[in-house]
């Protein structure tokens, strides 16, 4: 049947795009996400209820007045623990009904650009969008300048040297597997700090790296700071990571 979302014409329909808008500076925005926002005639992104988001605010240049604005409002942020089976619940049905938002306008022939923050397939949001809807509709990827490159630039010293293997652990581990993980770094940043940080603090005296350790908040925005771990604050926002730089080992 025309129209039908489930069965649509391969030939009629819209392009998904995850667009990486970068980590906060809007000019570290690619010139090809640029070119892909203002070339979709749909707009989605991901926000917090009573904000725009930090992706549409990166983005605002490149987006006009004649372009769909298709806002996504996290029905749950930090009011439940991700481990709560209602947290789990209501975050997969939103994700469901952000795709199929999202597949009306590709069905009609709509590209949509879905800004992400950094990346979108590092950690990032769009991911849930691409599972659900890229073996309906063509989705392409717009890589973006990650958080984590953003934060190693502020460093006095090369993240990785020579041989040494980087390590990306997320906070939200079981504090003996970060240790684990920790130990077993050459280089190696630590995402997802928030109320995990008290954790992850006492997982990096245990590896015994917090020397080595530095501390880096809201990378390449105007509220941007970074020090030695050891000056870190007790509290951590959420765009905060620890970054812990190799020492050059050569196999």
């Amino acid at each position: 049947m025309s129209g039908d979302i489930s069965s649509p014409n391969p030939s009629t329909l819209g392009t998904l795009f995850g667009v990486g808008v970068g980590p906060g500076d809007p000019e570290l925005m690619t010139l090809k996400a640029v070119r892909t926002i203002g070339a979709c005639p749909v707009v989605a992104y991901f926000c917090k209820r009573g904000t725009r988001g930090q992706a549409r605010r990166i983005a605002d240049q490149a987006i006009t007045p004649d372009q769909i604005e298709l806002p996504m409002v996290y029905p749950v942020t930090v009011e439940l623990p991700p481990t709560h089976p209602e947290y789990g619940r209501q975050i997969e049905a939103f994700f469901d009904e952000s795709a199929e938002r999202i597949a009306e306008h590709l069905a009609a022939g709509r590209s949509v650009a879905a800004l992400n923050e950094g990346d979108p397939f590092f950690y990032g949001s769009f991911m849930h969008l691409f599972l659900r809807l890229s073996g309906r509709f063509k989705a392409e990827v717009i890589p973006g300048v990650t958080s984590m490159v953003c934060s190693a630039s502020l460093l006095p010293r090369p993240l990785m040297l020579r041989d040494d293997v980087l390590s990306v652990i997320p906070g939200t581990l079981d504090e003996a597997a970060l240790v684990r993980a920790l130990t077993a770094a050459d280089a190696c940043v630590v995402m997802k700090l928030g109320q995990n940080l008290p954790k992850v603090r006492r997982a990096i005296a245990a590896a015994g790296l917090a020397e080595r350790a530095w501390y880096v908040e809201r990378a390449s925005m105007d509220e941007q700071r970074f020090m030695p771990f050891l000056e870190a604050p007790d509290v951590a926002p959420y765009f905060s990571q620890i970054v812990i730089p190799g020492e050059g080992k050569r196999g």
